[in-house]
């Protein structure tokens, strides 16, 4: 034995205690598997039936990761020597004698050999030990493992995701994120439609037995195909690898039929359906994915209605995992998936979202209302947007804001409806307090489209002598002139934090800021105009308090008809004494 075999085996017998008793379970120690041996591999070809392969013992691979080993092996029998090594064989368990060894976990990318990096069995049962604390996450953060052999790197077998429900286009626009992420999209072919929403029998799954982690269930469902590793008395183990690396989760299961397999030049996969629903996955950790049997995962129902010219198109009811990254993504493709089905999406659109965010434990919501219109980008615009307020909300910090259901309405039109903000003038140049301003802008549109619209300000006695501004802007720049501070802090409170998002102006009025050129203070997210000065003098001298120095006197609103609005215009009047 080498010595920095001896070394790893060393380490990995002087941490017994991280690993949790088998229980039932049988299994091999690493250091005990040899190069030459014969094993005997578990895995679904076809249905629900669980096969044998063979595995010929290749080697050992130390230090692959922190504490880290593989076993190299070449597998053969049934379809493999046809297929190779499938995406969808990730968790697959491997025994020598009837003890557990390891699972099938990565392989050669285009190798044309059958030839897998098996998963030591103590470093996947390790991971039943981990904190159960979740942890916020960036998509940044998750990059797919590999190990290095020679010149070749040996990656985790790609886990295939199947989508149902949503259309090609949306797969395909959102496929090179989730490549990147170790997950290989697939357009959902589920026998049956989604996924059985009651808890099955425990006794219908064994160790070789697919698995889906589902992240979505409903009218659009989101699944994440694996093999199933070891079962010890409620808690499973499978994968072999990270599904996401989300560390502590909360993600139900299914069990999964496998309808047939695609051979591939590239990487062949299994093609499978899930079926009812079988637990919970509580750590999605690099060396396999572990939960229990016989529970249910939280999940925040999402309504979509779709309506094309004001006749209904689509009315979609989901449920999506409770996550501060995946369910603003999940969000995000499921509102441009409702939008493309009104095949509308590449060419001119609008599209008016309205809806609410509501919570468990308060009773105010977050209402959204935005329209956006362009000549190509609509959709992409919409689901975005409602993927930025969904994250925004979930990482605030604030364990007691849960979501407790979305609730979108989308109204698509062929007609591109967006004005922009022309002319802009006042009924007067010079005024005294007391004095009512009107203020006129000309909205502009395609096909010689002009709209105008008037608000009227009177200055109220008392006011101040000096350059009054009256500013007509769209919406997101009325927002932006209001919470330029507010959106570079923190919020100190759920309160805030909802506030902040209910003060974004819709994106289907204009809006007159009457302003003057002096300071006003942001405090804990809102604005305090114009104080007095020895007030003033006290805030001003603070850190912790930004200042601006635009003080808006009052904001007036036009309606705009339902159209985009977007452009500004400053204007001025003199008040005299």
């Amino acid at each position: 034995m080498s010595v920095l075999r001896r070394l790893t085996v060393c380490l990995l017998a002087a941490i017994p205690a991280a690993i949790p008793a088998a229980g039932a379970l049988a299994i091999m120690p690493l250091a005990d598997v040899r190069a030459g041996m014969h094993a005997i591999g578990k895995t679904v070809f076809t249905g629900d039936k669980v096969e044998d392969f063979d595995v010929e013992i290749l080697g050992i691979l130390e230090n692959t990761g922190p504490k880290q080993s593989l076993i190299l092996g070449r597998l053969s029998g049934g379809p493999l020597e046809h297929t190779g090594v499938m995406q969808g064989m990730s968790g697959s368990p491997v025994y020598i004698n009837g003890k557990l060894i390891g699972a099938v976990a990565l392989a050669f990318p285009y190798s044309k050999d059958p030839v897998a990096g098996i998963r030591p069995i103590e470093e996947m049962l390790r991971v039943g030990s981990y904190p159960s604390t979740p942890a916020p996450l960036r998509l940044a953060d998750l990059k797919p493992p590999s190990a290095g052999f020679g010149d070749a790197k040996m990656t985790d077998v790609a886990t295939p995701i199947s989508f149902s429900g949503f259309t090609s286009a949306a797969i395909e626009k959102f496929a090179p994120q989730l490549r990147g992420l170790g997950l290989e999209p697939r357009q959902g072919t589920s026998v049956g439609g989604a996924p059985i929403d009651r808890l099955g029998d425990p006794a219908k799954l064994q160790p070789g037995s697919m698995i889906s982690v589902e992240l979505m269930m409903g009218d659009m469902s989101v699944g994440a195909d694996g093999t199933l590793t070891a079962i010890d008395g409620n808690n499973v183990y499978a994968f072999g690898h990270r599904f996401l690396s989300m560390g502590a989760t909360q993600l139900p299961f299914t069990r999964s039929e496998v309808i047939t397999l695609l051979a591939n030049s590239n990487t062949s996969f299994k093609i499978s359906s899930a079926r009812e629903l079988m637990g919970v996955i509580a750590q999605d950790r690099d060396t396999a994915i572990t939960g229990s049997l016989g529970s249910r995962a939280a999940m925040t129902p999402l309504d979509i209605s779709v309506t094309q010219e004001s006749k209904p198109v689509g009315d979609y009811h989901m449920r999506i995992v409770n996550d501060r990254l995946l369910s603003p993504y999940l969000l995000q493709m499921a509102v441009f998936s409702a939008l493309d089905s009104t095949e509308r999406t590449t060419g001119v659109l609008s599209v008016g979202m309205t809806g609410s965010i509501e919570f468990e434990n308060r009773p105010d919501a977050v209402q959204i209302r935005n329209v956006y219109a362009t000549d190509g980008g609509a959709a992409t615009s919409a689901a975005l947007n409602a993927a930025i307020t969904l994250s925004y909300l979930l990482q605030g910090g604030f364990d007691n804001l849960k979501i407790k259901r979305i609730s979108l309405k989308l109204e698509a039109s062929a007609r591109k409806q967006a004005l922009n903000i022309g002319q802009v003038y006042t009924s007067r140049r010079e005024a005294k307090p007391g004095d009512t301003i009107e203020v006129t802008a000309l909205l502009d549109g395609e096909d010689g489209v002009e709209i105008a619209r008037t608000s009227k300000y009177t200055i109220p006695p008392g006011a101040a002598p000096g350059t009054l501004n009256f500013t007509v802007c769209d919406g997101s720049q009325a927002s932006l002139a209001d919470m330029r501070q507010t959106i570079t802090d923190s919020p100190i409170s759920p309160d805030q934090l909802v506030s902040t998002v209910n003060h974004i102006r819709a994106g289907d009025k204009a809006y007159v800021r009457v302003w003057r050129a002096e300071p006003s203070y942001a405090v804990q997210g809102e604005e305090m105009d114009s104080p007095p000065p020895s007030l003033a003098l006290v805030i001003g001298s603070s850190a912790s308090i930004n200042q601006n120095k635009n003080a808006k006197v009052t904001e007036l609103v036009m309606d705009a008809g339902g159209n985009m609005v977007s452009g500004s215009k400053t204007v001025q009047v003199e008040v005299k004494e």
